[in-house]
Order: structure tokens, then C-alpha cells, then sequence
């Protein structure tokens, strides 16, 4: 099974496109994870597709900006986002859905309008583990994927973690499933009160960084095992917030771009 590696937008964007894509090439890349605005315009929808191709990148979109609390503006904004992601033709698309405090009803309506665009469009949507989100925490997604087994999940452990202060020890179920159901993996890791540690480079974190590692292993044999001929991995180490900054100053406690450069790096050499 062949692994590819794909860079965050996030924490790049002020950087041009060009030079953005460049970088990612350099370090070793694959392609690039990012989300793009519904308002662009022609011109540069155009360009960012012009760039992908020159820098012989993969997309995989990424769906975050439907925030609204109001159902009826929620359904129809997430809707027309999707749609949008769509027409760049992107690998997947990988969907943070929903709200926590959405109904049951509510959020299954949503993923069911993902399906739609899934099918109009001929592309793969799953749904991102993740805070505030249906998927928020270990026990909601396993209630919801014993009902709806259809769903398809970008796994990014490391919020459960947070949400649950705990590394899940007793939700051996609810993890079980979900990676049955994982089709793309978000290489963060997280600890028992927060969804990102400072650094997976310190021996402190070792704990933290070994507990992730034994779970993603998980969703690589299984795909292995399935006869897959390829993954996607997206490490994730966020900007600020995410990212601790020092206090007075506001200096990052560490370079982001350098640890996911680490973590890919760390992860082509375990799975290779």
C-alpha cells in the first residue's frame, strides 16, 4: 500500500499560493490539505488549479466555514460549500459536520446532504473527528456509526483525547469502530487536556506520541489487510491557538512547519 503525505494550508496562508505549493513540494509532500473560500473568484479558481498541476500536487479539500447556529442558514451554506469544494475535483473531501448541539435528526440531515453531493459529483466526502462537531467525542461517534454504518470518517483522534480527558481506555468500542470506519487520517497528537502537545520531538511527550502511533498502526494493517493501494495521511499540528505561544511576547514554543515536516517524516519511516 503506498502512502501519501499531505501538507495543511493552515498556518501557510500567508504565503502565496506559488510559493506555498513549492514548499510542500520540497519538504517531500504529496499534495496539500486546504480549504478555499466560496467567493473566489474565476480568475482564481483558475490559478489555484493552474499551481496544483504545475507543482504536480494532490488536493483534498477541506470543509471547516459553516458555523451558523440557525439550522435552516446552517444546511444551505454547507451545502453550497461542499459544492463548490467539488468543482476543483479534489481527491475526497474531508468535512468537519455539524454542531454538538445540533439533534441527531439535525446532524443526519447534514451528512445526507453530503451524500448528495458526494453522488451528484462523483467524489468522497468523510466526516472529520472533531470538537463542537457531531463527531465531538468517542461515545456520540460510536452511537452514531452503529446507526448509520455508512459513514466514512477522517480520524483525528487527538480531540476525543481532550474532550474525554482521557485517553480512552474504557471506550475500547467506540475506537474500535470508528477505525473500521476511517478513510483518512489527521496526524495530531493530543493529550489529556488539550487536542495538540507542544512538541512530539521532547521525551516528555512519549507517552502521548506512543498511544497515537499504536492506533494509527491500527488503521494502516487494517487497510493493508483490505488490499488498499493507498492511504492519505495529513499531519496536523495547528497555528495559534493550537500552537502554545510564550506569554507577553507571543512567540510560538516551536516552528509548525517543522513539526509536520517531523511527523511525516517519522511517519514514511515506520510504515515504509
Amino acid at each position: 500500500m503506498v502512502l501519501k503525505f499531505f501538507c495543511p494550508r493552515w498556518g501557510s496562508e500567508h504565503l502565496s499560493y506559488d510559493t506555498f505549493f513549492s514548499q510542500v513540494k520540497a519538504a517531500g509532500y504529496h499534495g496539500v490539505e486546504m480549504s478555499l473560500e466560496p467567493d473566489m473568484s474565476n480568475a482564481e479558481k483558475e490559478e489555484v488549479s493552474r499551481l496544483l498541476n504545475k507543482h504536480e500536487l494532490f488536493f483534498i479539500a477541506q470543509h471547516w466555514q459553516t458555523t451558523e447556529s440557525n439550522f435552516d442558514l446552517h444546511q444551505g451554506l454547507f451545502k453550497k460549500h461542499l459544492r463548490h469544494l467539488a468543482g476543483f475535483n479534489p481527491l475526497f473531501i474531508n468535512t468537519q459536520t455539524g454542531k454538538d448541539f445540533f439533534t441527531e435528526s439535525e446532524n443526519i440531515q447534514l451528512i445526507n446532504i453530503a451524500e448528495q453531493v458526494s453522488k451528484e459529483a462523483g467524489i468522497a466526502i468523510f466526516h472529520e473527528t472533531h470538537r463542537g462537531k457531531w463527531s465531538f467525542a468517542a461515545h456520540i461517534t460510536k452511537k452514531y456509526l452503529k446507526k448509520y454504518p455508512h459513514i466514512k470518517l477522517t480520524l483525528d483522534i487527538s480531540h476525543w483525547c481532550a474532550v474525554a480527558e482521557s485517553f480512552l481506555q474504557d471506550q475500547q468500542e467506540a475506537i474500535d469502530l470508528a477505525i473500521q470506519n476511517t478513510e483518512h487520517l489527521h496526524a495530531r497528537i493530543g493529550f489529556t487536556q488539550g487536542p495538540q502537545i507542544t512538541d512530539p520531538r521532547a521525551p516528555e511527550w512519549r507517552k502521548e506520541v506512543d498511544i497515537h502511533l499504536k492506533w494509527w498502526d491500527r488503521v494502516i494493517e487494517k487497510h493493508r489487510k483490505n488490499g488498499r493501494a493507498q492511504f492519505t495521511i495529513t499531519p496536523e499540528f495547528g497555528a495559534p491557538p493550537y500552537l502554545t505561544l510564550l506569554p507577553f511576547s507571543r512567540q510560538p514554543l516551536v516552528n509548525q512547519w517543522d513539526i509536520n515536516v517531523f511527523m511525516m517524516n517519522l511517519l514514511k519511516e515506520r510504515y515504509r
